[in-house]
């Protein structure tokens, strides 16, 4: 790993191959693998002080961004998507680390656009030293995601799609192509800088698609840069109850929604703001934001491409279209796929030159988020209510 944050995904499974659970102790439902974590899963606890950013996996070039290609073949059906919901607000806090002192003179403004010459901007979701933006809906729906790997404790980002149910990176729980899963995961809405104000959640059971576990799924660049490194985590009620009611939830959408053209074509377009916790920025003490414009590339197995600045500790974080709140609006209206606050990908992948500050995601289409999520939420799962 360099001091970026980056290494290659190849790499990081071999490191932690003896130290995961075998699929084997998984159960599959068709297209899709779970994995329930056991009670001497969390035996040891998360070091929340000394964990490690989750290194984002590296491609080998960067895509052309903004560029004219032309919308060639069709995705795989009409874009679709499941509305979010704000919740309450109610915030019962937990502190996991004392609260550390944040440097300031550290190079914190967003820069316009790296060698890819892609434009974003970077920056804090809280603008204060209190976190006053990042515990409100929609940014108090994304946290942390803890896990461990062998004895060490790890750090990526996640999302709430459901009153208890995350999305994040397949990579974030388990290695491509070798059947295991990492352990001890906890989810914290809206963490700020050691503390989580809504709570830590663990695992009760956690998803991916059957061909990113058995490594048989399409990729341009295999392990890194593939169809379906996604995942699912069904959360434990505390007391009965999920985060969702409070923290509110964001929706997800699939086969191009929020993208310009139609269906998955190369070259379509969307306005996407990406949340997560790099360690590149405050140290990942703080929520961070990157807004983008994206696009469908088809020669990375129709990954979605954005510019940004986000690292290790980034994995797993939602890329949104629409965040915000809705005005009251006169004189004027929506445009199409107007739906506020919808998941369309979770942080996958970044160059492997930190100078080109573009990263990608796994499309999100109805033959993997739309199944993870109806296979968990089969039977009547509470924390899909």
């Amino acid at each position: 790993m360099n001091t970026h944050g980056f290494v290659s995904r190849s790499v990081l499974v071999t490191a932690a191959a003896l130290a995961c659970i075998p699929v084997t102790s998984a159960l599959a439902d068709g297209a899709t693998v779970s994995y329930s974590p056991r009670a001497r899963d969390y035996a040891s606890s998360i070091d929340y002080v000394n964990a490690k950013p989750f290194p984002l996996p590296q491609a080998d070039s960067p895509s052309e961004p903004m560029d004219d290609r032309g919308l060639m073949g069709e995705g795989e059906g009409n874009p679709g998507y499941e509305p979010g919901a704000p919740g309450t607000g109610q915030i019962n806090p937990v502190r996991v680390i004392p609260v550390g002192l944040l440097d300031d003179t550290l190079d914190l403004e967003p820069e316009a656009f790296g060698t890819s010459q892609h434009p974003f901007t970077t920056s804090r979701v809280d603008l204060g030293s209190q976190n006053e933006v990042s515990k409100l809906y929609p940014y108090r729906a994304a946290g942390k995601l803890f896990f461990k790997i062998g004895s060490d404790s790890y750090v990526c980002s996640a999302s709430l799609i459901k009153n208890g149910l995350v999305v994040t990176a397949a990579h974030c729980v388990s290695e491509f192509g070798k059947g295991k899963y990492y352990t001890g995961f906890e989810f914290h809405p809206a963490y700020f800088n050691g503390v989580s104000p809504y709570q830590k959640w663990t695992a009760k059971r956690v998803r991916v698609m059957a061909s990113y576990l058995n490594g048989t799924d399409p990729c341009s660049q295999a392990p890194v840069v593939c169809t379906n490194d996604i995942a699912v985590i069904s959360l434990n009620p505390i007391s009965g109850k999920y985060p969702g009611p409070s923290t509110g939830y964001l929706g997800f959408g699939w086969d191009g929604f929020g993208f310009n053209g139609s269906g998955i074509a190369n070259g379509n377009k969307a306005l996407l703001s990406q949340l997560g916790y790099p360690v590149s920025h405050d140290q990942g003490k703080l929520m961070q934001r990157t807004d983008s414009q994206g696009f469908t590339d088809s020669t990375k197995v129709n990954n979605t491409v954005w510019g940004s600045r986000q690292t290790g500790g980034s994995s797993g974080g939602p890329e949104v279209v629409n965040l915000g709140k809705a005005a009251v609006l006169s004189g004027t209206e929506l445009g199409s796929e107007a739906d506020w606050n919808v998941v369309v990908g979770v942080s996958s992948w970044g160059s492997n030159d930190s100078k080109v500050k573009q990263m990608g995601a796994s499309p999100f289409l109805s033959t993997n988020i739309k199944v993870l999520v109806d296979q968990e939420c089969a039977s009547s799962n509470p924390a899909c209510k």
